[in-house]
């Protein structure tokens, strides 16, 4: 009885330690890293379709401009999300809220041509850029971890120099 409680006589396996957490995270870090996570990933089906699908070299630089800076930024989230502990399965993916690229929408911009592709994924991308400028304001505003405060501010720098605003 001894042996089966003890798993046969074998040593349990030793307990794989966790990512190394920070607890500089707070409530509005946490949800900021979400949901641009999010954002910045579902932006980017987007910018995948806007070469064949554009007639303009103006949505086609806007769309080069922004993946440029979504890309960069990408890797820094997710390392942000694992050092915050955030699970796996992010809340936010999917939710129809603004700058949010939702695979309906996604659908809906490719089967439009020429000039109402542009003006549907410019509008799109558009909303993206400044629903993030919104966000990092947010995050410079009211987060407390500084790395990512830091991200927020780079964020919110790329997307200025995008903006209309």
């Amino acid at each position: 009885m001894a042996l089966l409680l003890a798993g046969c006589g074998a040593p349990a396996p030793a307990p794989r330690p966790a990512p190394e957490q920070s607890s500089t995270f707070g409530g509005t870090d946490r949800a900021w890293i979400e949901i641009t996570l999010a954002m910045h990933e579902q932006v980017v089906p987007l910018l995948d379709v806007v070469p064949a699908h554009t007639g303009t070299a103006a949505t086609r630089d806007l769309a080069a401009r922004v993946r440029v800076f979504t890309e960069a930024e990408l890797p820094e989230l997710r390392a942000l999300h694992e050092l915050a502990g955030l699970p796996a399965e992010n809340p936010h993916v999917g939710m129809p809220m603004p700058g949010m690229v939702t695979e309906p929408e996604l659908a809906e911009m490719t089967a439009l041509t020429g000039p109402a592709f542009d003006a549907a994924a410019t509008a799109k991308i558009g909303e993206a850029v400044e629903q993030a400028i919104t966000l990092a304001r947010s995050e410079q505003q009211n987060g407390t971890d500084p790395r990512t405060r830091a991200l927020a501010a780079e964020v919110l720098a790329a997307r200025t120099a995008v903006s209309s605003r």
